[in-house]
C-alpha cells in the first residue's frame, strides 16, 4: 500500500506540471528556442509519468486514470495552481522541480529495486529543468519589471514548495523509512531544501519569503 501510494503520487506530480503549462506556454514562450524547451520539458515529464505508471503495473496496479484527472483532483496542491506569467514558469522550474528532485532522491537505493532502472535518467532530466528555470529567472531579472515579476513568483511558489514535503509530524513518513522507500522524514527533507534554496535566492538578489506562509505543513 505504501509503495502504491508513493508511486501514484509521483506519477501524478509528473503529469501535473504539463497539465498546468502546456496549453498556455508551449507556443507562447518568449522565443522559439524557449517554446522548444517547454515542449521538451513537457515530453520528459510525461515520460517520467509513463515510467512510474509502468512501475505500478509491475505490482499489478493500473493508475492510467491520472492522465486525464482534472487539476482540482491532483494529489499535490502545487499542481492545482495557475501559471499566468513566464516568471511563474521559470520559478516553478527553479523551486517546484527542485522539490521534485528531493522527492526522487528519496528513492535512491529504495527497497523497490525496479526504480533503479529509471531513476538516473529522471533525476538528470529534473536537474535540467531546474537549471533552465534559473536561467530564465536571471534573464527576466535584467529589467526592473522582470525582477518584480520574478520576486512575485518566488513569493507565491516558495511556500507552495515547502508544503509539498508534507506534514512534519507524518506517521506515514516514518513507515516509508521503515520499509526502505524513503531515507528522510518530511521535516528533515524540508529543512535541507530550505538550507539549499535560501542562499540561492539571496545570491540572485531576491528576497526569501516568510516561511510561515507555508504553515500548513507545521
Amino acid at each position: 500500500d505504501l509503495l502504491a501510494r508513493l508511486l501514484t503520487i509521483q506519477a501524478d506530480c509528473e503529469i501535473g506540471g504539463p497539465h498546468i503549462y502546456v496549453d498556455h506556454w508551449t507556443l507562447r514562450a518568449p522565443t522559439v528556442d524557449d517554446q522548444w524547451r517547454v515542449a521538451r520539458i513537457a515530453a520528459e515529464e510525461i515520460d517520467h509519468c509513463r515510467k512510474f505508471l509502468r512501475l505500478l503495473g509491475l505490482v499489478g496496479i493500473d493508475r492510467s486514470d491520472i492522465i486525464t484527472r482534472p487539476r482540482s483532483k491532483r494529489e499535490v496542491d502545487a499542481f492545482k495552481e495557475d501559471m499566468p506569467t513566464w516568471a511563474d514558469f521559470a520559478v516553478f522550474g527553479f523551486l517546484i522541480d527542485r522539490v521534485g528532485q528531493y522527492q526522487l532522491d528519496e528513492l535512491e537505493g529504495a527497497s523497490y529495486l525496479p526504480v533503479d532502472d529509471h531513476l538516473p535518467t529522471i533525476l538528470r532530466e529534473e536537474k535540467g529543468h531546474i537549471s533552465y528555470g534559473e536561467q530564465q529567472m536571471r534573464k527576466l531579472m535584467e529589467t526592473e519589471q522582470g525582477l518584480e515579476l520574478v520576486q512575485a513568483a518566488v513569493d507565491h511558489w516558495y511556500p507552495v514548495g515547502l508544503d509539498m514535503f508534507g506534514m512534519s509530524t507524518s506517521a506515514r513518513a516514518e513507515r516509508y523509512i521503515e520499509w526502505g522507500l524513503k531515507r528522510r522524514t518530511n521535516g528533515e527533507a524540508r529543512r535541507q531544501y530550505i538550507a539549499e534554496v535560501d542562499p540561492l535566492i539571496t545570491a540572485m538578489g531576491l528576497r526569501v519569503p516568510d516561511k510561515l506562509e507555508g504553515r500548513r505543513y507545521l
